[in-house]
């Protein structure tokens, strides 16, 4: 055996690793540091809903946590269509993400028919970001002060219930409670849940499930009556006011949810560093502070635990749809 010096020996055990190495180095290029540049995240309803709300104070904090700016993107339409349609077909590199709400991406499929898109197959789920709590509330001239007096006016008359328009989460609240209550009350679809309210107060209608954000200063001034909350646990903003369980009415839970996703595809690591970034953001004190002002209440998890209550909440609802013969046209 031939006996080579010892910087002889280094230089030859160089070349081997070389020569070893060109399996690795395609994997190293294809793993870029992320983040680099801008990530755009897209809400897919208008500037100054709740979803946008939350958006823009999710966006500041992860600015921060990730070194490069998060910019909003609002691209409303077609009940969110359109801007989950974008999302999907954006390259899948951590650069375009949604934030949404659960009924564009949970119920959606089942209201409108021929989607070139499915959200529970082209969209990686990142984390949940915020759930904010509804509540069915009536106008005060309304004789019916519980959840069972409004029950049975509502089986000895008309009521009329408004929501911010078909196929909405509030829609589907008033949907759901007709099929548990066994009464049919009267949907009045609005283009939005403000003009809704606005009609609430004015006597126009009798009732709505209602987000808190958008009817708590009423209730609070006396303008409306809160009967019962459509979550499964009373809330710290109404400790007062019962649920929907403790009112009597039996698998009654509702609720707005939302979440961050990426297009299917995207690289895992990115995916595992968005979510432990959105679950830091959300763990601040100062953002939770902030989204609480805003009514929303903060709330994270992992990807796989955001896939897992997607597939159970589209089930669930798509359930109550079916039911309820609801329609993208009403």
């Amino acid at each position: 055996m031939t006996a080579f010096p010892a910087g002889r020996r280094r230089l030859l055990a160089a070349g081997a690793a070389g020569l070893a190495s060109p399996a690795l180095a395609p994997s190293a290029l294809a793993q870029p540091a992320w983040p680099t540049r801008p990530i755009r995240l897209v809400v897919p309803f208008a500037a100054g809903g709740g979803t946008d709300v939350v958006a823009r104070i999710y966006a500041t904090k992860m600015s921060e946590l990730l070194g490069q700016p998060m910019a909003v993107d609002n691209r409303g339409g077609a009940g969110g269509n359109v801007g989950i349609e974008n999302v999907v077909r954006s390259l899948a590199d951590g650069y375009s993400l949604l934030l949404s709400s659960n009924g564009p991406v949970a119920v959606n499929r089942f209201l409108y028919p021929g989607l070139p898109f499915d959200p529970l197959r082209d969209l990686a789920p990142v984390s949940l970001a915020f759930r904010i709590e509804q509540a069915l509330v009536v106008r005060p001239g309304l004789p019916a002060a519980s959840v069972a007096e409004f029950v049975s006016l509502a089986r000895t008359r008309e009521l009329h219930w408004g929501s911010g328009g078909t196929g909405s989460t509030l829609h589907l609240a008033g949907a759901l409670f007709n099929l548990r209550a066994g009464v049919q009350l009267t949907h009045v679809p609005y283009r939005g849940s403000a003009p809704a309210l606005a009609d609430l107060l004015a006597g126009r209608i009798d009732a709505m499930f209602d987000s808190l954000p958008s009817c708590l200063p009423q209730i609070r001034a006396g303008q409306l009556r809160a009967l019962a909350l459509c979550a499964a646990a009373r809330h710290p903003l109404l400790p007062g006011v019962p649920t929907m369980q403790e009112a009597g009415i039996d698998g009654y839970e509702a609720g707005t949810w939302g979440a961050v996703f990426a297009p299917r595809g995207t690289p895992e690591a990115i995916l595992q560093r968005l979510s432990a970034a959105t679950q830091q953001a959300l763990a601040d004190p100062a953002t939770r502070d902030r989204l609480a002002a805003a009514g929303a209440d903060a709330q994270s998890s992992t990807p796989q635990e955001l896939d897992a209550l997607l597939r159970a909440d589209s089930a669930r609802w798509g359930e109550v749809v079916r039911e309820a013969n609801i329609t993208s046209a009403g």
